[in-house]
């Protein structure tokens, strides 16, 4: 639900079941949320002036917590009071730990004979995890609480404080280091981020390379083969040479030989897979949305979260790169089958059989990104292209592979091949598609990286 005041409602249930209490028959429910982090870290007041705290101090002063907004701490101490449980629904990632943590540091010593600290109530402390916003997953979640990772919470606390430290003491350093050597800066703080700033120095050296880069002319022959009124253009052996005299001397016999003429040496037809695609984790979704769809990053993610918020796709961060045992494919497969456009595909690999999805890590806390329901037109403009990028991958991944039939012709030029090794030589490629396997479901097939020892996509 949204999140102090109006835009932090609370909802009231009565009459469901709670399966941590089994001789209840019924419980009421109450339903709140929280915006974000509860809390923030800051520096205490005798470490907040500049001019007399060295930057160096701060790595070994004392951090303290803060409430971002005073009113979600009185809105969730409000509602948690008295209360018997506490179920504790928030993201099932790290920062989601941490803000569990943050919401017991509220209610906890609230609950029923809480006592002072409600230490004593965390054994009516529940965790729900789940990776998507649908009725299956939610009741799943909802009958296999759990309780909440404590290690999880405390790693998020260290890099806050990391952050913090890191980028006020450089801050402040920097800040005083350029302003007393160049006077005419535009700004009153330079701002260092601990991520964001060695991220911009990639960049920057990116660019530097890019500005001074001198290009190195090469030369190359060009065998022209015209067959069935079509030319083509056969690969020179020799590859790029920097000898431009070397090699206009090779063109120049070849003009001045009569008779010149190309020997087919070798004729090599064969059979060649190609991989279906591992499934999807954030990394490769944002490279997709931007080498398909032309989608920043910032501009994918949000597509994403609100896909997921609306039950369309599961948690869209994740490292995973394949599916849980656990996951079940078939029934994913399923809720595309009434698809205008993919749902005869997906009729079709579950009559002839899902295939395994290949390679792939499964890091155990979300799966790879995959479709949770279908769009029957909800979806318009950026979400339902990016869900529709999802959908498409995910029916890929468990299709069978594509196979073309690759045809490699190696010719030679007598001529050339007097004047040294491989100076004759010559290479037409090419390839028919024998079975579509998973290309024929995915729209976009060049997004992602190139597969390593695939050398189609230079036939």
């Amino acid at each position: 639900f949204g999140g102090g005041g109006r835009s932090l409602p609370t909802h009231d249930i009565s009459h469901l079941p709670f399966p941590k209490a089994p001789y209840a028959e019924r419980a009421s429910h109450k339903i709140t949320s929280v915006a974000g982090h509860v809390f923030g870290t800051d520096f205490a007041s005798e470490y907040q002036s500049w001019d007399s705290v060295d930057p160096a101090e701060l790595f070994h002063a004392p951090i303290i917590k803060k409430p971002n907004k005073g009113s979600v701490v009185k809105h969730l101490q409000t509602e948690a009071r008295g209360c018997d449980f506490i179920v504790l629904w928030l993201d099932c990632d790290r920062e989601g730990e941490n803000i569990a943590f943050e919401v017991l540091d509220c209610c906890m010593h609230l609950m029923k004979s809480g006592g002072e600290s409600g230490v004593a109530n965390y054994d009516r402390v529940y965790r729900a995890y789940f990776s998507a916003i649908n009725p299956s997953d939610i009741s799943k979640a909802y009958g296999l609480l759990g309780k909440p990772d404590k290690c999880q919470s405390l790693s998020v606390d260290a890099r806050q404080e990391l952050d913090l430290k890191v980028g006020v003491a450089f801050s402040r350093f920097q800040t005083r280091y350029f302003q007393g050597r160049y006077g005419d800066l535009d700004s009153a703080v330079l701002s260092y981020g601990p991520c964001q700033t060695p991220t911009l120095g990639f960049c920057v050296q990116r660019h530097i390379e890019i500005e001074t880069f001198k290009p190195t002319p090469y030369w190359v022959l060009d065998l022209g083969v015209l067959k069935r009124g079509r030319m083509c253009r056969a690969q020179w052996a020799s590859g790029r040479s920097f000898n431009q005299s070397k090699t206009v001397a090779l063109v120049q016999l070849c003009k001045d030989t009569p008779g010149v003429s190309a020997e087919v040496y070798s004729v090599v037809t064969k059979d060649k897979k190609q991989g279906r695609p591992t499934p999807l984790n954030t990394v490769q979704m944002l490279k997709a949305a931007s080498k398909a769809l032309g989608m920043g990053p910032h501009q994918a993610m949000q597509c994403a979260e609100r896909l997921y918020l609306s039950g369309y796709l599961s948690y869209p961060r994740t490292e995973s790169t394949a599916y849980p045992s656990s996951f079940d494919v078939a029934g994913c497969l399923q809720e595309q089958l009434r698809d205008n456009f993919w749902g005869s595909y997906v009729r079709d690999l579950l009559s002839a059989g899902i295939n395994k999805a290949r390679g792939g890590v499964d890091m155990g806390d979300h799966p790879p990104i995959t479709p949770c329901r279908a769009n029957t037109g909800e979806l318009s403009g950026d979400m339902a292209r990016l869900y529709e990028l999802c959908t498409r991958h995910f029916i890929a991944s468990v299709s069978h592979d594509a196979v073309w039939t690759s045809t490699r012709v190696e010719l030679k030029l007598d001529v050339l091949e007097e004047q040294g090794k491989g100076q004759g030589s010559f290479t037409l490629a090419g390839k028919v598609l024998k079975e579509a396997g998973w290309l024929a479901v995915v729209k976009h097939k060049r997004y992602g990286d190139k597969e390593e020892g695939n050398d189609l996509e230079d036939e």
